[in-house]
C-alpha cells in the first residue's frame, strides 16, 4: 500500500517541487495539495492521508493551528516543513503532536525519509536542530517537572534513550550499543509505552527534561 500524502504550503513552487520528489518514489502517492490551513484541513477530511506535509506560515490558519486541531487523531501524521528555524516553532509543533520538523533546505532524500518515518509512527527532525532543540527544551520550563514513567526504565532502555537524545538513528544506536536493529525498536516501543509518549521525539525531549540525556552510562 502506498503512503498517501497531502502537501500544504502557500507557495505553488514548493508544492510542485515536493510533489515531484515524493511521486518519484514507488511507495508514496500525493493525493492532494493545499495553499492554506483551511484547505489543508478540508483535504485531510476528504482524502484521509497517512501523512500531512505542513508549512507553518500560511493564510487562514497557520501550520501550528492545523497541527493543534489534528492532534487528537491517529492520522494523518504531521511533518512540518518550513523555512523558519525558530525554537518556538519547533517546540510548539512537536509538543502539539507533529511527527517531524524539517527545514525547506533539507535534501530530497531526507524529505522522503521523513514521510516514511511518519507513516510508521516514527519521527524525524532536521539534524541541524535536533540536539539543540531537545537539549534546550526543559530549562525554559523549570516549573513543569518531567513526566514519571509508568514503570522504571531498564538500564538498557536508558542507554537507548540516551543515544536517541543525541540525535542518533535506530541503526546508529544499534551499532553503538552492539545490538540488533529489532532490539533497539523493541526497547523504544517499551519506553514509549512506559512514558505514554506519542513518538521518538517526545522520548528524546523527556530524556533532556528529566536529565537522563545529560548523564553518562
Amino acid at each position: 500500500m502506498a503512503i498517501r500524502v497531502v502537501i500544504a504550503d502557500d507557495q505553488e513552487m514548493v508544492r510542485t517541487g515536493f510533489r515531484m520528489i515524493l511521486e518519484s518514489q514507488p511507495d508514496i502517492e500525493v493525493v492532494a495539495d493545499a495553499a492554506d490551513g483551511e484547505a489543508a484541513l478540508a483535504a485531510v477530511t476528504r482524502h484521509r492521508p497517512d501523512v500531512l506535509l505542513l508549512d507553518i506560515r500560511m493564510p487562514t490558519l497557520d501550520g501550528l493551528e492545523v497541527t493543534r486541531r489534528l492532534s487528537g487523531q491517529t492520522t494523518p501524521r504531521i511533518v512540518i516543513v518550513t523555512t523558519f528555524d525558530l525554537d518556538e516553532y519547533v517546540h510548539a509543533a512537536l509538543h502539539g503532536g507533529a511527527s517531524g520538523f524539517l527545514l525547506k533546505d533539507a535534501s530530497p532524500a531526507m524529505l522522503v525519509e521523513a514521510v516514511r518515518a511518519a507513516a510508521v509512527g516514527d519521527a524525524l527532525v532536521s539534524p541541524a536542530i535536533t540536539v539543540r532543540l531537545l537539549r534546550d527544551m526543559a530549562p525554559h520550563t523549570p516549573a513543569t517537572p518531567a513526566r514519571r514513567p509508568a514503570e522504571p526504565l531498564t538500564e538498557r532502555e536508558r542507554d537507548v534513550v540516551r543515544s536517541l537524545a543525541r540525535g542518533l538513528t535506530n541503526a546508529e544506536i544499534a551499532a553503538e550499543l552492539y545490538v540488533s536493529l529489532s532490539t533497539v525498536k523493541t526497547h523504544l516501543a517499551n519506553v514509549q509505552a512506559k512514558l505514554g509518549a506519542r513518538n521518538r521525539v517526545e522520548i528524546a525531549a523527556w530524556a533532556w527534561e528529566s536529565g537522563l540525556a545529560a548523564t553518562t552510562a
